[in-house]
């Protein structure tokens, strides 16, 4: 079949649509079909909301098959109805665009809304196109191309449990693709944590970007310049209600493609200052002193919210630790997610795996007080988390403290305020922990979201700092805080 290059096909449809190609859908087009060309497998486009991409894409497999009338192409979308709309339109352009008029059948045995088969040489078990929803099934499937078109969308990615169930679905086209099949993600990015960050994130488990690998082309709506990458459609003045219309993150998101939080967060962690030094512990002549970065430390703040901390469900069971320096900079140095193990409860009881643990803790970076949170589980821990101390030979005192005010309330009045004013410096190891996905993802008024670590690190900022006895008791370590020592003076005089 005499089938022209894509950038022609397109043109020639909008022609007899009686519409303009926009510049931006011939720029999409040069780069859909080089990448065919040079036979590479893994692609993504990215385009701003209102795009075309959808549309682009569709007439992009219509003409696949006029290239190639054996291909089998899988649409997959974040729900059925989704694939099925790309579907239809792809059929239509085959039945309608003057160059692929030798496709459509002569009977019309599998033409439907969710999938067709074009007039082809080979007798395929699959259709030329199919639809299903990124959910769906799809095994037994075969297909040379796949599709995914806004798979990523608020439905699909609100929560990190979703989150993790879509990267399992799409993991599943490996076994749908034929062998060199080709896998295009169209999209736009509608979390932090989306699947087409061009960067791994740690804090959630990731080693690699989802799309590692893949060409990527990305189209925001305004260039570094700032011009519109669609003038007509998007003039300066359509462009600034769109902005005030949606709000900053959502206009980045949707619009300029960066992989934020498209509801408005009040708890941003790009706010936090990233460090990896380690904390220096020196002693002589009876005084000991803690340095960070070459800084003196003052006081430190542990704050324990305790859970039963079963691995992979229920509340997390976080202590966290914050040092403050002379000049009323925070340092959060560690957070720690504990859990217990389950496959020990015979020998050693979950409470007491978790004591031992903040035992630990507290050891390992010289802290005087552990803050425990005596709320529910909480009361009935401090006598066992006074023993695991003792057992372990670290000085660290125990306070126990009752929260009454709602949690929401203390993590605002704790963070908000140092966190705007860049007071609050992160070490690289609490990078990989969830805390940052917490941060990004909690609202004051959302229920059931994740928080244990940001109420652990509210606590720690909200407390008042313990400070301990400057010089050494006999066996015990000397209190590196300065500014609370004691001292005796002789009396022997007369007034």
């Amino acid at each position: 079949m005499n089938v022209p290059g894509f950038a022609e096909f397109v043109w020639v449809w909008y022609r007899r649509q009686g519409m303009a190609t926009p510049a931006i859908h011939l720029r999409m087009a040069d780069w859909l079909e080089a990448r065919w060309r040079e036979g590479s497998a893994h692609w993504l486009l990215m385009a701003f909301r209102g795009a075309g991409k959808s549309t682009l894409v569709g007439l992009f497999c219509a003409w696949l098959l006029g290239t190639d009338a054996s291909l089998r192409i899988l649409v997959l979308a974040a729900e059925q109805a989704l694939a099925v709309k790309m579907v239809r339109n792809v059929k239509r352009i085959v039945e309608a665009h003057p160059f692929l008029a030798p496709l459509v059948p002569a009977k019309n045995e599998q033409w439907a809304g969710d999938r067709f088969t074009v007039a082809r040489a080979l007798d395929l078990r699959d259709p030329s196109v199919l639809a299903r929803g990124v959910t769906g099934n799809v095994t037994g499937a075969r297909a040379d191309v796949v599709i995914c078109d806004d798979v990523e969308v608020p439905n699909t990615c609100e929560t990190p449990e979703k989150r993790a169930e879509l990267r399992r679905r799409l993991a599943e086209i490996e076994y749908v693709l034929t062998p060199g099949g080709v896998q295009l993600y169209v999209g736009t990015p509608h979390t932090y944590y989306t699947i087409y960050a061009e960067s791994a994130r740690p804090e959630a488990d990731e080693d690699a970007p989802f799309l590692d690998g893949f060409h990527r082309l990305e189209v925001p709506l305004l260039d570094d310049r700032g011009d519109s990458a669609w003038p007509a459609r998007y003039p300066p003045a359509e462009i600034d209600r769109l902005r005030r219309r949606t709000g900053p993150n959502k206009f980045a998101s949707q619009m300029q493609l960066r992989p934020v939080a498209v509801s408005e967060g009040r708890l941003d962690p790009d706010r936090l200052v990233p460090y990896d030094a380690e904390l220096v512990y020196t002693e002589g002549n009876r005084e000991s002193v803690l340095s960070l970065m070459g800084r003196r430390l003052v006081s430190a703040c542990c704050w324990w919210d305790p859970a039963y901390g079963a691995p992979g469900r229920g509340d997390s069971s976080v202590i966290a630790a914050v040092f403050l320096d002379g000049e009323g900079r925070y340092y959060l140095h560690a957070l720690s997610y504990m859990t217990h193990a389950p496959d020990r409860r015979g020998e050693v009881d979950e409470a007491t795996q978790l004591c031992r643990q903040a035992a630990a803790f507290a050891g390992r970076y010289y802290l005087p007080a552990i803050t425990l949170e005596t709320n529910g589980l909480g009361r009935f821990l401090p006598g066992l988390l006074r023993r695991e101390l003792a057992r372990a030979a670290v000085p660290c005192a125990v306070r126990e403290v009752a929260n009454r005010r709602p949690k929401a309330e203390r993590i605002l009045d704790a963070l908000d305020a140092p966190l705007a004013a860049g007071a609050i410096h992160a070490h690289a190891r609490v990078r990989q922990t969830p805390f940052l996905r917490e941060m990004r993802e909690w609202r004051p008024d959302a229920a059931g979201a994740m928080d244990d670590g940001l109420d652990a690190v509210a606590g720690c900022l909200a407390m008042e700092p313990v400070r301990l006895p400057r010089f050494a008791a006999p066996a015990a370590r000397p209190a590196w805080r300065p500014g609370q020592a004691g001292g005796a003076a002789h009396q022997d005089f007369d007034v």
